[in-house]
């Protein structure tokens, strides 16, 4: 079944690549209307003239559908696309013809090709390239393969608009999107803020200088600032060894729509906390990156699907934990601590009342209140 629709999409496909435009329409009309005055009157200049148009027609289909042939497309792209963001890429065409160049084309993508705008180029020489460079943009990650691209013009007179289509075979993994969507900046600031305050330890690196607390050791007092203030003073250092952020992607669930959208929110946090320099421990139940890279977690993310019967990976203490499922009670009979855990109402899409719901919930869709920790 799948085999027949493709062929009558393809059909379909063939028989909208010549397209008689207003201007061709018009002249068809008047070639006819000649041919008709011509054959009723018997006059020589008609008949002249109605081998003028139709040799014009014939001259115009046969230099439109050369100019479309030998092209060949060759698309250069980043070694990391994002979706749902513009990515620069370079464009050649070539013009493998020996002596006739291609004129007046116009370079457009079909659904998934990742192209959003026409591309004109006046002309290619014969035997020689032209680059041009255009922008990409993915609406969903995963692999695109097999994406097509048409080639069209109107040269050399504007008759008929005619299409050639091309097919890249070359495989190409789009990331899920990293950028700031509802309710994810909220949750990367209450993960900063507690990498913030366990940042606090007895490294060596000066951190601040606080009030003293009873039965801590007085060999931290700053008796400089415990003179200026008049109160004991404790200076505290910045800790030798980087928090480990634990990110859990639970991949038991239903909710396609959700799953989604919880991939996005770990790519973004995996990216943002990485600029910010923290460790990042990411997991699912058939996937651990202890010591893997920003973009091999978007590798894998770029792919990973949503599955079932599966039970969630065990909690790490020692690790600041955020797990993304639908299912809180059972994460919270592996370990993990309940407020940990972003549910689908904590990562919504905000509506016309969306202001009156966050305000009730937490005030930026997502509720994280981390408890502070010491090494």
């Amino acid at each position: 079944m799948r085999r027949i629709l493709q062929r009558i999409r393809e059909a379909f496909e063939d028989s909208m690549r010549q397209q008689i435009t207003l201007l061709g329409f018009v002249f068809t009309i008047t070639v006819v209307l000649v041919g008709v005055g011509a054959f009723v009157s018997g006059n020589n200049l008609l008949f002249l003239l109605l081998a003028a148009l139709l040799s014009t027609l014939l001259i115009s289909g046969f230099v439109s559908r050369l100019g479309l042939a030998g092209l060949e497309l060759r698309i250069e792209t980043p070694d990391h696309v994002v979706a749902k963001r513009p990515t620069l890429a370079k464009v050649a065409v070539r013009n493998k013809k020996f002596m006739t160049p291609s004129f007046s084309l116009t370079l457009t993508g079909a659904k998934g090709s990742g192209l959003q705008e026409e591309i004109y180029i006046a002309v290619v020489p014969a035997r020689s390239a032209v680059s041009e460079r255009m922008y990409l943009n993915f609406e969903r990650r995963g692999i695109y393969k097999n994406k097509t691209f048409w080639f069209a013009t109107r040269f050399p007179f504007g008759f008929t608009y005619r299409r050639a289509h091309v097919r890249l075979e070359e495989e190409l993994l789009v990331y899920p999107s990293i950028d700031e969507q509802p309710g994810f900046e909220m949750l990367l600031a209450n993960i900063a803020g507690e990498l913030e305050s366990n940042q606090r330890g007895r490294g060596s690196d000066f951190y601040h200088i606080r009030p003293y607390v009873p039965s801590e050791n007085a060999r931290h007092v700053d008796w400089r600032a415990t003179a200026h203030t008049g109160e004991l003073q404790i200076r505290e250092y910045a800790r030798d060894q980087d928090e480990i952020v634990t990110i859990f992607l639970d991949l038991d669930t239903g909710d396609y729509e959700w799953f989604e959208r919880a991939v996005e929110c770990a790519a973004f946090l995996v990216w943002r906390l990485n600029e910010k320099g923290a460790r990042v421990r990411f997991l699912t139940q058939r996937w651990s990156a202890d010591e893997a890279s920003v973009y091999d977690i978007l590798k894998y993310l770029a792919l990973v699907e949503p599955a079932h019967g599966l039970n969630p990976a065990i909690a790490h203490d020692r690790t600041l934990q955020i797990a993304l499922s639908t299912r809180p009670e059972v994460l919270v009979e592996a370990g993990w601590y309940r407020d940990r855990v972003v549910t689908p109402d904590m990562l919504i899409i905000p509506g016309p009342d969306a202001g009156s719901r966050r305000d009730e919930k937490t005030g930026a869709g997502a509720n994280v209140d981390h408890d502070r920790r010491t090494s």
